[in-house]
């Protein structure tokens, strides 16, 4: 699984969006309420930590059973502490990755799809870790003009 690098986060205008607190319901149909309880700031929500923050796209599909798929973008927080069983943007070999962190029994970046197998690293020389995955954005639209 590749990624492309889009650059670091930059907050500017704050957007509000309402926030329905009534769930969605994804079998049966329930009654929407027609009110907003609240607003909601995407920044706020995905971004924790503005300068230290950036977003890749992925390709490739050995994260499909993390849901990460291809071309979804990730935002990467580099000042969250990795640990076992973060899904993290890592370089391995000067090769960049998302992958599992596994750190026990053994060091490992865990795909998760079976259909890929793990990579195992001898020492933490030729990992260097960027950063956690802490959302995944995805568009969901079959066309890219809406």
């Amino acid at each position: 699984m590749n990624i492309s690098i889009l650059g670091k986060i930059e907050r500017r205008t704050i957007v509000k969006l309402p926030l329905y607190m009534s769930k969605v319901a994804a079998g049966f149909p329930s009654p929407a309420q027609d009110y907003v309880e609240q607003t909601l700031d995407l920044n706020e929500l995905c971004v924790k930590r503005p300068a230290a923050t950036f977003f890749v796209r992925v390709e490739g599909d050995s994260m499909i059973e993390a849901g990460i798929l291809s071309n979804d973008i990730l935002i990467v927080d580099r000042s969250v502490r990795p640990a076992h069983g973060d899904i993290v943007v890592a370089q391995v070999n000067n090769e960049f990755t998302v992958k599992e962190l596994q750190l026990k029994p053994k060091l490992m970046l865990v795909p998760r799809n079976s259909a890929f197998s793990p990579i195992e690293l001898a020492d933490e020389a030729e990992l260097q870790i960027f950063g956690v995955v802490t959302n995944v954005l995805r568009q969901m639209t079959r066309s890219s003009k809406n």
